[in-house]
């Protein structure tokens, strides 16, 4: 459903993303995972279309981003780490726009519509201007809108920012359930680990540009078999502990959340 391959971007002499290779099937949920910088969101920009790449293909339901970038993108629901919103929009008047941008009939948006803003708990506000929004109903808001037009293909950045607990559980059981019964493959940056081993049932890990590991969740946490199958400690020490500051702060971990290594233990 996502094929990328050869896949490289650079800024000036910073290599962000490396000649990387990425697969998602159908029907998957594969979370995209690496420290700050590492290249994720880069990645993701130039798999939305936002962004052109140096070098690589990335073929979209079956359509190569390249040669045919409508049919690539109508397939495709983006919501980028930091979306815009027209905020003097109602929540309603936001969804007719957005599907108009998809060209979904009325009926569809009539039907569609009101049932994500009532899983979301958002059809009180439907028609209140979004500037009045908490910053976890609009992160809600954009996602239905990029529904609308059933897409096959879901990628979101950082999908759990601002959301509360109830939030953040209606989002992940969206994703599970798209991916089972839809069909659907979702593409998922994030840095909540917790997120990732709950609901992906891949994971790619990226690290200064470089893909370090990718296989299912379950085959990746086993590999790290001294951590006893963790999938936080398994990323700590995929991506080396010079790193392990940075990560702590990305990740919100406390200083004390990884035990050292005992350097007289055979």
């Amino acid at each position: 459903m996502i094929r990328i391959e050869n896949l490289s971007k650079r800024f000036a002499k910073t290599l962000a993303v490396d000649h990387i290779d990425v697969h998602v099937p159908a029907a998957e949920v594969m979370g995209f995972l690496g420290p700050n910088g590492a290249g994720k969101t880069t990645t993701i920009r130039m798999v939305s279309g936002l962004m052109k790449p140096d070098t690589g293909t990335i073929i979209l339901n079956g359509h190569d981003l390249a040669r045919e970038p409508a049919a690539a993108k109508a397939t495709v629901g983006f919501v980028p780490d930091r979306p815009f919103l027209y905020e003097k929009l109602t929540g309603w008047e936001f969804l007719q726009f957005s599907a108009g941008l998809y060209k979904v009939d009325a009926q569809e948006l009539e039907r569609l519509g009101n049932f994500y803003l009532e899983m979301f708990e958002l059809s009180d506000w439907k028609h209140e201007l979004i500037e009045g929004y908490s910053h976890g109903m609009k992160q809600r808001l954009i996602i239905t809108a990029a529904l609308l037009h059933s897409p096959k293909i879901f990628i979101i950045d950082e999908p759990m920012v601002g959301l509360d607990p109830r939030g953040v559980r209606l989002v992940k059981d969206l994703f599970t359930e798209m991916a089972r019964t839809r069909g659907m493959a979702v593409f998922l940056s994030t840095h909540t680990l917790a997120v990732a081993e709950e609901i992906c049932s891949l994971i790619t890990i990226i690290h200064k540009g470089k893909i370090i590991a990718s296989d299912t969740s379950d085959n990746l946490k086993s590999t790290i078999t001294r951590t006893g199958g963790n999938l936080e400690q398994a990323f700590l020490r995929l991506t080396g502990a010079d790193e392990m500051d940075s990560l702590r702060s990305s990740l919100g971990l406390r200083g004390d959340a990884v035990e050292p290594e005992n350097p007289n233990s055979g």
